[in-house]
């Protein structure tokens, strides 16, 4: 490929890394599993680089092959291995003056996320980046209409979930 091509790619990578990051947080649960997850995108992305031709936005494109790459990648490899969350650990040091009400209440959530199917956990994590349903339904690739009603279904299942 050309330095041109190659300049623009990791020019829009770093202006939108965040996105991978977000997705290796919903899809892993350890640091490394994020990290070989990140670089997995990454090459996927750079792969099909050459292909995009602008039809839709770069962040949206994004998007689309990073949930995708995350979905087919632990779908193929069924990983049961244990391992310790670090999320999980507690440390006995009290903190003066800090109100952990919200931190407590977005573990929970993504708890309550994990439990979910993939199409369902890429549904609601582009919901909670702001994206309106017509970006929603272009990322996943169903219709604006199925996607209000996922997202319905889901946000009921949540409930659900978090107040049994």
């Amino acid at each position: 490929m050309n330095k041109e091509l190659e300049h623009s790619f990791v020019e829009l990578l770093e202006k939108n890394q965040n996105i991978i990051h977000k997705v290796c947080r919903l899809y892993t649960n350890s640091y490394d599993a994020h990290n070989d997850l990140f670089q997995e995108i990454t090459i996927q992305l750079w792969r099909a680089y050459p292909k995009f031709r602008g039809d839709s936005k770069f962040s949206t494109w994004m998007y689309r092959v990073g949930l995708n790459t995350a979905i087919t990648l632990y779908r193929k490899s069924k990983r049961n291995i244990t391992t310790q969350d670090f999320d999980g650990v507690e440390f006995k040091i009290k903190a003066e003056d800090y109100d952990d009400t919200e931190e407590q209440q977005l573990k929970l959530l993504y708890k309550a996320i994990h439990k979910l199917n993939d199409i369902e956990k890429a549904l609601v994590f582009l919901y909670l980046e702001d994206k309106d349903y017509k970006e929603i339904s272009e990322t996943l690739g169903i219709s604006q209409v199925n996607a209000r009603v996922k997202m319905n279904r889901v946000k009921t299942k949540l409930k659900t979930l978090l107040n049994p």
